[in-house]
């Protein structure tokens, strides 16, 4: 097997094969920046598309009855969507219910594996998301390097050049997530997002073609080695799949809020343009454009920022969990096979 084909970039995104900006609108940038870039981009698009691409609808935007038509509808919408946030709130807290036994239970599996990780490491399991993640990486970083150091220069020389270029890119696939993880705080991305970067799936499906491969040339120190990194790499899985199911919950209780908090002006707003603005209210132009135009426009730009918010949260959600479908060494993406 080729070197190129047993390493693999450090990073989510050069291994995906996808643009940087796609990547940081999908997944880095801050959703409240997403969804003001959103507002933005739909405010201007919509005055521009008033302006020269449909001209009367400057006149028709002026008649009280189109003000009133688009702006009852975006109450009822507010209203339905509030609606709807809430349910998805009592979705989300209604994981953390339950009787007693579930939660006794609950409790039980997360201190096994807490148990067995802190085992795995060495020494007490941190409580930090970030430095638990850290924990594990320096572990497996730690096996890697004992299970190259145990394949003699005497022993299979393709055996030693494969397991060499499969440590070298761990380890530098190791550094730069825990150079990401150094400092991350819960409650942000950055956390789950470092994770993201760790490609524990190929190296857990390099790690048994090796061991099964060269099974004849492995004595059985080498065995256990081989199998104790496959450990601490498998453990890496379901550790991100908890933090990415709490990021997950964290998210959406943000995004409840924030739209509740947007609601509420973008009521006032449908109501404010149903109860005083009319065909006669503004008259006159700024910069060539009408200013009934710019107000309608801004308006109803700001009763769609709850939709927007929406939007934003769900795309970050969306693409985490289509690129976190499996657990295990399973790939599905073709740029990463």
């Amino acid at each position: 097997m080729s070197d190129s084909e047993i390493s693999t970039a450090n990073t989510m995104r050069e291994r995906a094969g996808e643009s940087r900006a796609k990547l940081w609108l999908l997944l880095g940038a801050r959703r409240l920046v997403v969804t003001g870039a959103i507002a933005s981009i739909f405010f201007v698009s919509f005055v521009l598309a008033g302006t020269f691409l449909y001209p009367p609808l400057k006149s028709e935007i002026a008649q009280a009855d189109t003000i009133e038509t688009m702006f009852s509808t975006m109450i009822g919408a507010n209203i339905t969507g509030t609606t709807l946030v809430v349910t998805i709130s009592q979705l989300v807290i209604s994981q953390e219910n339950g009787p007693l036994g579930d939660q006794r239970e609950r409790m039980s599996n997360a201190m096994d594996f807490r148990n067995f990780v802190g085992e795995m490491v060495g020494r007490t399991t941190p409580s930090d998301p970030s430095t638990f993640l850290l924990s594990i990486i320096d572990t497996t970083e730690s096996r890697a390097n004992e299970l190259k150091n145990s394949v003699t220069e005497d022993g299979n020389e393709e055996l030693r050049a494969e397991l060499d270029e499969f440590i070298d890119s761990l380890t530098g696939n190791a550094d730069t997530v825990k150079e990401q993880l150094d400092g991350a705080t819960f409650g942000t991305f950055d956390v789950l997002f470092a994770a993201l970067n760790f490609n524990y799936s190929w190296k857990i499906f390099h790690v048994e073609r090796m061991r099964d491969d060269y099974a004849a040339d492995l004595t059985d120190g080498q065995h256990r080695l081989f199998d104790r990194l496959k450990t601490s790499l498998s453990m890496f899985g379901p550790a991100r799949e908890h933090i990415k199911t709490l990021y997950f919950q964290w998210a959406l209780i943000d995004l409840s809020q924030l739209i509740l908090y947007a609601a509420i002006p973008a009521l006032f707003v449908a109501g404010a343009m149903l109860a005083f603005v009319g065909s006669g209210t503004f008259s006159g132009t700024t910069f060539g454009f009408t200013d009934i135009l710019l107000v309608v426009s801004g308006a109803f730009t700001i009763t769609l920022v709850p939709f927007m918010l929406l939007v934003s949260y769900i795309l970050r959600i969306a693409t985490v969990a289509k690129r976190t479908l499996a657990v295990g060494p399973l790939i599905l993406r073709d740029s990463q096979r």
